[in-house]
This record gives C-alpha cells, sequence and structure tokens, in this order.
C-alpha cells in the first residue's frame, strides 16, 4: 500500500493512503500535471499531483537522446500495419541531433539529478517531462523560439532546489 504527505484543509501535512485510481489518473492527466508542476503548482495540492513518480524513466529517456544524437543516423525504419496493409512508415520525430550533442553534458547531467536516490523538487521532473514530450520544442523543431540550453538551466535549477 502507498502513501502521500498531502496538504489537509488547515495547510498542514498529513498521511494520506494512495488508492489505485489515483495512479490511473495521474496518466490519463500527465501533460495537464506536468503543465501544473513546471509552473509551480505543490505537489502537495492534491493525490494525483504527488502521485506523478517516472523520474528514473526520463532520465533513461534523456540518455537515449543523448545517445541517438551521437550515433550515426539511419534511414526510418518500416512496420507491418497488418498483413494485408503492407509496410508503413514507423511514426517518430526527428531530433534536432546537433542541439543535442552540444548539450550532451548538461542532459547527462538532468538524467544523473533524476536518477539520484535523493528526491528531487517535482517542479523539476515535470519541466524535464514537458522537455522530453514538446514536439515543437528545441529537441526536436528547429524553428523553436526556445533555447535548449536556456530551458535546460531552468531545468537544472529547479531539480536543484
Amino acid at each position: 500500500m502507498m502513501h502521500v504527505l498531502l496538504d489537509d484543509d488547515l495547510g498542514r501535512l498529513t498521511l494520506r493512503r494512495l488508492w489505485p485510481w489515483h495512479r490511473l489518473l495521474a496518466r490519463c492527466l500527465a501533460p495537464s500535471l506536468d503543465r501544473q508542476l513546471a509552473d509551480g503548482a505543490s505537489p502537495e495540492a492534491n493525490a494525483v499531483l504527488a502521485s506523478v513518480r517516472y523520474r528514473r524513466g526520463l532520465a533513461a529517456s534523456l540518455r537515449r537522446m543523448v545517445a541517438a544524437s551521437a550515433a550515426p543516423q539511419t534511414s526510418p525504419r518500416f512496420m507491418a500495419a497488418s498483413r494485408s496493409a503492407g509496410a508503413v512508415r514507423q511514426p517518430h520525430v526527428q531530433l534536432r541531433r546537433d542541439r543535442i550533442a552540444g548539450s550532451a553534458s548538461e542532459l547527462t547531467g538532468l538524467a544523473r539529478s533524476l536518477a539520484g536516490q535523493s528526491p528531487v523538487p517535482a517542479q523539476g521532473v515535470a519541466m524535464v517531462s514537458e522537455l522530453l514530450a514538446d514536439g515543437g520544442g528545441p529537441l526536436y523543431r528547429a524553428g523553436t523560439r526556445d533555447d535548449l540550453d536556456a530551458v535546460i538551466e531552468r531545468a537544472a535549477q529547479a531539480l536543484t532546489g
């Protein structure tokens, strides 16, 4: 059984039981919850925000992205959609390999912070999640207004508290 610390009506932290539906709801609402946390919402505000726990997966995604930026680029893979449909392109978003390679040490530092044993602020975790999920952001899109190094720096600062 899992428990979380939540703010009660008087602003005190209290221990509450985390039900399986909290985790399901957190998965369904993950983009919205990440946005709330990245904007500074307290993870202790409710059980759904407190149950978002996937920082080690984010760290692995960052490491894979850095490794992919250093590997030779391959042509898109094909996969069979069904026996009758034949081969189709596997959907994917192109990485900005040059940007990622240029920020590899900083991205690896984010991964190290996320994968560590000590707790990290939920706001930093949410900022990294948004960075990875934003298909129009600096990891994927050439014409974005966001500077990758600045985004990484903000996330790193949020992770260290």
